[in-house]
């Protein structure tokens, strides 16, 4: 069993909550919000979601080698958990609220280590690969550890927290949000040193009403800086001055001009873009505008930690694209997979980068619905009409519902495309249309599950 973390009176006592005791564990090894990923040795935080409350699935935590629960006072009586606790001779730390239990428990653990410079960033896209490529960096010269994949929620980021160890010197988390205060509450449990704002968007405008209101709560990541600690804001974008108004810290713009070391870049189209840095080249394979924003944002971050250039050019160079970030995929046709969101910056941005490329083949463009826009998004998805209208497509397929404003604007402009809300006609039409050699982009929200054309785009197959 691995050592523990903390041991429970200790965690008991810094976040205020009452300890009741059946086992002869003194602390825990690892952390858990799912029952059936539990661990021998590890701490179970029963928390209450809209479907499922982990209050009853305690028991299962306890059998699957938890060696103890963070519960919720007001479920004590209702799931009989004291008993069940003596029962399996485990061990109850009761908590007001449990999320709140979580993020508290996650605070206090990171205060274990003063010496760790710690990394936020957030924005409304490219976090993720923001943060990937900044810990490609900084990881050639120090011991790094960041949050897996987008575990950057309310409840992802306190879980990602417990990952620090005492060897590391740097830990890069980003910072999501979902619903008002989310950003404060994650925020006040990681206190950045170094906090980063990539942009200010539309994404998860159904939850704020208006782009100012989520540069309010983007904004919040900049609460806890002190004088000693630097954010660091995207000069380009409109609500830079914004951003930068009252931060009790050091402020620094980052930008294309903003280094020195920067000399030129050079579009690769499919296989990336060409970076000279300080007199190296640089083979960057991330293709697209935007996946170089996100290599300047990481940079901009990696000069504050002081990395020298060589682990610039090997962190951009080990980069590789995440499932449905832009992944380049090569078969009968050329599949640009670039579904695992979508907000109208995004969608923009990768119409954009698949008119620019220079392609022999047919360009085919196949575009799902941007969730989560709200009252915006007949708007939105009117705009996106009237860009893939002015777009270099040869051919246009358009899946969902939210996406009828966009069919609505082509057929008054009487350009052809095809329209469904059923992946099985969608796929069949594809195979009708694409020919062996075109390139096609697949864009659309994770509720689309566009990837579900890989297969069949790549090989041939029909979608399952």
């Amino acid at each position: 069993m691995d050592a523990d973390l903390m041991s429970f009176n200790e965690l008991s006592g810094s976040i205020g909550a009452r300890c009741i005791s059946h086992s002869s564990a003194s602390g825990f090894s690892s952390v858990s919000i799912d029952s059936r990923k539990t661990g021998e040795g590890s701490l179970y935080f029963a928390l209450t979601g809209k479907t499922n409350d982990g209050h009853e699935f305690v028991e299962d935590a306890f059998k699957a080698g938890a060696a103890a629960a963070v519960v919720d006072v007001s479920k004590l009586d209702v799931f009989n958990l004291a008993e069940i606790a003596k029962k399996n001779k485990k061990d109850l730390i009761v908590v007001d609220d449990t999320l709140k239990g979580l993020q508290d428990s996650a605070r206090v653990y990171l205060e274990k280590f003063p010496a760790l410079l710690k990394i936020g960033i957030t924005g409304s896209c490219g976090k993720t690969t923001t943060k990937e490529i900044a810990s490609a960096i900084i990881s050639n010269e120090k011991n790094t550890v960041m949050n897996k994949g987008n575990l950057n929620s309310e409840t992802g980021l306190p879980l990602s927290v417990f990952e620090v160890r005492s060897n590391h010197e740097v830990c890069v988390f980003e910072l999501g949000m979902n619903r008002r205060g989310e950003i404060l509450e994650i925020a006040e449990v990681l206190k950045p040193n170094i906090a980063l704002i990539t942009n200010i968007g539309n994404a998860h405008i159904e939850f704020f009403g208006t782009r100012e209101e989520i540069l309010k709560e983007k904004k919040c990541i900049f609460k806890y800086l002190t004088k000693t600690d630097t954010a660091l804001i995207p000069k380009d974008d409109e609500y830079a001055c914004t951003l930068a108004q009252g931060v009790n810290a050091r402020v620094v713009f980052y930008g294309q001009d903003s280094f020195d070391e920067l000399e030129n870049t050079r579009s690769l189209g499919l296989d990336g873009t060409e970076i000279t840095w300080a007199g190296e080249k640089i083979n960057f394979s991330l293709p697209g505008k935007h996946s170089l924003e996100d290599a300047l944002a990481a940079i901009a971050i990696a000069r504050e930690v002081r990395v020298g250039g060589s682990a610039v050019k090997k962190g951009l160079e080990s980069v590789k694209p995440l499932f449905g970030r832009l992944e380049i995929l090569k078969g009968r046709t050329t599949v640009i997979r670039d579904c695992y969101n979508a907000s109208p910056e995004s969608t923009a941005k990768s119409i954009e980068f698949c008119d620019s490329v220079e392609y022999e083949g047919g360009k085919v463009y196949v575009i799902g619905d941007m969730l989560e826009l709200g009252e915006t998004s007949c708007n939105a998805h009117s705009e996106l009409g009237k860009q893939l209208y002015a777009s270099k497509a040869d051919g246009l397929f358009l899946f969902g519902s939210e996406v009828k404003a966009a069919a609505s604007f082509l057929e008054s402009k009487r350009k052809p495309f095809f329209f469904t809300d059923d992946i099985d006609k969608l796929s069949a039409a594809l195979d009708g249309y694409v020919k062996t050699g075109d390139m096609v982009l697949l864009k659309g929200s994770r509720g689309c599950a566009l990837e579900r054309l890989t297969g069949m785009l790549t090989e041939g197959n029909n979608v399952s």
